[in-house]
């Protein structure tokens, strides 16, 4: 992915519990609260347009270390000043610090290092058995009484797949935090099969993997 613009040392965060946006993929947003509408204001004014979406850790004020950066690509304002925004996701990052200042929202120190895979091109999944996941997935949608388009789903290339069904699936948020920090797609898919299976055996599936 080629970027006309430098990734930022310090970035606007988004702490929000149980969202995850992952590279290339695209994560909608409703945006009211007066700090987040600030943030996004000020996120317009920048080359980048980039939010930094990262879940609370445990006390609220505490964030999880990786987070995703989101390019604001889509937004519209509503006729009560409120925005409904799209992110693309951009790249993973470390947050290195929080950074003390006067902006109603959160801001942090930020590393872009260890996620250039981020920025590359689209992955692909060589050990992917597909028609063996899609078994496990229309399993997993009937157990729970939801629906899906199933000939989308079989369409859909490795990467938008897996991480379409990572950032939409009801999981539980160190679920989410662990399928965002794995290191390669393959990884991804592991870790979704992992939770999948899981919850077929009848275990909760809001019970955090370790």
């Amino acid at each position: 992915m080629a970027l006309k613009f430098d990734l930022p040392d310090i970035l606007p965060v988004f702490p929000l519990t149980g969202a995850l946006l992952l590279p290339r993929a695209r994560l909608p947003l409703h945006i009211f609260e007066p700090r987040y509408l600030a943030m996004l204001d000020d996120a317009l004014k920048t080359p980048g347009r980039l939010i930094g979406m990262v879940q609370p850790c445990g006390a609220k004020e505490r964030l999880h270390q990786i987070g995703c950066a989101g390019r604001v690509s889509q937004f519209s304002e509503t006729e009560d000043g409120r925005y409904m925004i799209t992110l693309s996701g951009i790249s993973r990052f470390r947050i290195l610090n929080e950074i003390e200042g006067f902006t109603p929202y959160r801001r942090c120190q930020v590393s872009w290092q260890g996620f250039s895979r981020d920025l590359g091109p689209e992955e692909q999944d060589e050990r992917f058995d597909r028609p063996e996941f899609l078994n496990a997935l229309c399993n997993y949608f009937t157990q729970r009484g939801l629906e899906t388009d199933w000939e989308t789903l079989e369409g859909a290339d490795d990467e938008f797949l897996i991480n379409s069904l990572s950032m939409l699936l009801d999981l539980d948020p160190e679920d989410k935090q662990a399928l965002l920090e794995a290191p390669c797609l393959c990884t991804r898919r592991e870790t979704l099969v992992t939770l999948i299976e899981y919850a077929l055996r009848g275990g909760d599936a809001e019970e955090p993997i370790q």
